[in-house]
């Protein structure tokens, strides 16, 4: 794809949180995420997590550029890869690595691990493994919003995989019936688990058709380039503002650089081929934001590297502090099972 226009130069970006983050704010952003997952993935080899990971690492634009028009009140849902809508959605990062490492002041009380994130604080309302099962909830949060007179909005982020659900066509269908202003935006990196698109719909399909044939408004765009997603998630929520109650899908195209579940990459396994793996590689998010910062200004190079050094102390710090918490007391086991 080529590259698209920046976003403060895009007046539907005056629907969101107002004047449009930076590009450095925005590198900085997924910055943060790569080395906060990349230092996931090292200390995982030390057995000390024991839940699976489903790392985001080569897909930080999309949710750094759509969580960067959003408010603390405005309420984000995720699947099982999520740590990166967490992380972009202001959630806290020790409660996150202390969930990973099922310490009791993980966000879900070290019970839930990776798949189970939660930070009601920063708006991030939930990920479930199940793929699609968190549709219906978004919705949910959409239309009880609705209901009772708020203007907050609500975004479910989910894999191409899951429009392949019963569920995404049952809560399609039923959020443009009702009219809730849900924005469901789509991470499409090509793969479910490692079955790519082709074996897995008809060459005829087109999803863009499908979801406009419910009533529902659809954008796509370049899931790689953080302006681009900023830019059309801008276009898609004033199309939503100015349409009250009719939901919006966005479709990104983007691709993952590690295994579907675990901290490798996952090359040796022969299901992408190379002229894929090397297209994508040309196509890092961080390379073409860096790029882009350091062609406008040289000067920032050395200031970007010392960022990434940064943040590796912060995460290596937060990692240390979280292994020397307490575990959740066996006595508590049934907190939050059944009702009192």
């Amino acid at each position: 794809m080529s590259p698209s226009p920046k976003p403060s130069s895009n007046p539907a970006l005056a629907y969101g949180t107002g004047v449009p983050p930076d590009l450095k704010h925005l590198h900085l952003e997924m910055l943060r995420i790569r080395v906060i997952e990349r230092r996931i993935a090292e200390r995982y080899r030390e057995q000390e997590m024991r839940c699976p990971v489903h790392l985001s690492i080569g897909q930080e634009a999309v949710a750094v550029g759509v969580c960067a028009h959003l408010q603390p009140a405005d309420k984000v849902m995720s699947a099982h890869r999520s740590h990166g809508h967490y992380l972009a959605k202001g959630g806290n990062v020790r409660a996150m690595i202390a969930e990973l490492y099922g310490r009791a002041d993980g966000c879900c009380g070290g019970r839930g691990g990776s798949m189970h994130l939660m930070d009601r604080d920063s708006g991030f309302w939930g990920a479930v493994p199940i793929v699609g099962s968190t549709l219906p909830i978004a919705l949910g949060l959409a239309l009880a919003d609705k209901q009772c007179g708020g203007n907050a909005r609500t975004v479910a982020f989910f894999g191409e995989g899951a429009t392949e659900e019963g569920v995404f066509t049952e809560t399609l269908n039923l959020a443009c019936v009702l009219r809730v202003p849900l924005l469901f935006i789509c991470e499409n990196n090509g793969f479910s688990v490692y079955t790519p698109l082709a074996p897995r719909r008809s060459p005829d399909f087109r999803f863009s058709d499908y979801v406009r044939s419910h009533g529902c408004h659809y954008f796509s765009g370049d899931g790689n380039d953080v302006e681009a997603v900023c830019r059309v998630t801008g276009e898609a929520l004033a199309a939503m503002h100015a349409d009250p109650g009719r939901p919006c899908v966005v479709e990104f195209a983007t691709w993952r650089y590690y295994e579907h579940c675990g901290p490798a990459q996952d090359d040796h396994l022969n299901y992408r081929n190379q002229a894929e793996i090397e297209h994508w590689s040309m196509r890092d998010p961080l390379a073409i934001s860096r790029a882009r910062l350091i062609a406008a200004q040289p000067g920032l190079e050395a200031e970007l590297d010392l960022a990434e050094q940064r943040q590796r102390q912060d995460i290596d710090a937060v990692i240390e502090a979280v292994r020397a918490g307490v575990r959740p007391s066996p006595e508590t086991l049934p907190r939050g099972v059944f009702a009192p």
